[in-house]
């Protein structure tokens, strides 16, 4: 184990972790509500780990395009927690999820409380819609929020991939290789079954949903390369090497060293670093390159030392970047696909990654396994955690 810990009573380790399916907006999900899609999660956690509800210390809960309201709060109380276990729910857009757990874990080490449950939730499908008022005090409906101030450029997404990849140079096919790549192992790990674990079923009219729908088996080179550019003229990033926005919510369970010890947990991921940068709003997609950076070079760490790593692939260009920056290999990210093929749930992506790391890492990971999980995030940031696996008994 590592040497450099908090106290016990105060280091944070992830000793559960839990995720819907990720399914399509508009689709198998589109009549939940984010709190409906949460709820089971956290419910589901708690029988997990066999901490009484009312042990729950908050709950954390990143969320970007919903209607407000403390979705955690609500959710919280769907699944059957008490009233006295309060809410809160952050937005970092993208990142939410991810720094909802980095939030938890900070608050575990500040002596704050031992047990949280932390995560994130995106229901697309039933996001309200949003409007300004004019002057006249009538709607004037937009699609997204401001990210930055307009003298930043403040670009929609797909413009800033391109912008990504034009600036590092990221071809169109290296972008169409790394999308097919992220499908095969998507599609290889729903085969094998290995997603089944971390899936909490869901209950909808039209029957139980528990598989993710986006994995293409049928994907090929030939079928992408037929791909238009869907945001620049000439430009390499395509709707087949883009992400798709998608509905659902993970969560973890939060608790100090000392409280996993006395659970009897087997194992968990120890919370030893995290980090948050802003960078250049037009490259917004090299945000998680520069938090990884900074949180490795704060510990003395090279991208070697790692033996798994998450990357949340909203473009293919972004994740490119990124890992070249790094110098890390691509085929050593995501062994069993990311976003391209999963899709892309906003708030609840950041901690989509961390319940990939805990299942990989349970899966076949040594004690003292460095993990790693990055994001890009709308507006020009980044985060980054650094996790360590670790056996605490049996």
């Amino acid at each position: 184990m590592a040497t450099d810990l908090l106290p016990e009573d105060r280091q944070p380790v992830i000793i559960g972790a839990r995720r819907t399916p990720v399914c399509r907006a508009n689709g198998a999900l589109k009549e939940l509500r984010a709190h409906q899609l949460l709820a089971p999660v956290l419910a589901q956690l708690l029988a997990d780990s066999r901490i009484p509800s009312g042990a729950v210390t908050d709950v954390v809960i990143g969320n970007a395009v919903g209607g407000g309201g403390n979705v955690a709060r609500l959710a919280l109380l769907e699944a059957g927690l008490p009233v006295s276990v309060p809410g809160v729910t952050v937005d970092r857009q993208c990142g939410s999820g991810l720094d909802a757990i980095v939030l938890a874990s900070r608050l575990v080490a500040a002596g704050g409380g031992p047990v949280y449950l932390a995560g994130g939730v995106e229901s697309i499908s039933t996001a309200p819609l949003r409007a300004h008022r004019n002057d006249d005090g009538g709607p004037d409906f937009f699609s997204r929020a401001q990210f930055v101030p307009h003298s930043f450029g403040d670009p929609d997404m797909g413009v800033a991939a391109e912008n990504v990849a034009a600036r590092f140079s990221v071809s169109r096919e290296s972008q169409d290789s790394f999308a097919l790549r992220s499908h095969q192992r998507a599609v290889e790990a729903v085969q094998a079954g290995l997603f089944t674990g971390e899936i909490t079923p869901l209950e909808t009219s039209s029957g139980t949903i528990s598989t993710d729908d986006g994995p293409r088996p049928r994907l090929t080179a030939g079928v992408l390369g037929r791909f238009p550019a869907a945001f620049v003229d000439q430009g390499t990033v395509t709707a087949g090497n883009s992400c798709f926005d998608a509905d659902a919510a993970s969560a973890v369970v939060i608790t100090s060293l000392e409280r996993a010890r006395e659970l009897r947990v087997p194992d968990g991921l120890l919370v030893l670093a995290t980090e948050t940068v802003g960078v250049e709003p037009r490259l917004l997609g090299i945000g998680a390159a520069m938090a990884a950076e900074k949180l490795l070079a704060a510990r003395a760490l090279s991208v070697a030392a790692l033996g798994l790593v998450e990357f949340n692939e909203a473009f293919a260009s972004q994740a490119l970047a990124c890992l070249d920056h790094l110098g890390v290999d691509p085929l050593l990210v995501n062994h069993d696909g990311g976003a391209l093929a999963l899709g892309h749930a906003y708030g609840a992506s950041g901690a989509v990654l961390v319940t990939r790391l805990l299942a990989q890492a349970r899966r076949k990971a040594e004690a003292g396994c460095l993990a790693l999980a990055i994001i890009s995030i709308a507006g020009g940031m980044g985060t980054a955690a650094l996790l360590q696996y670790e056996k605490f008994a049996g």
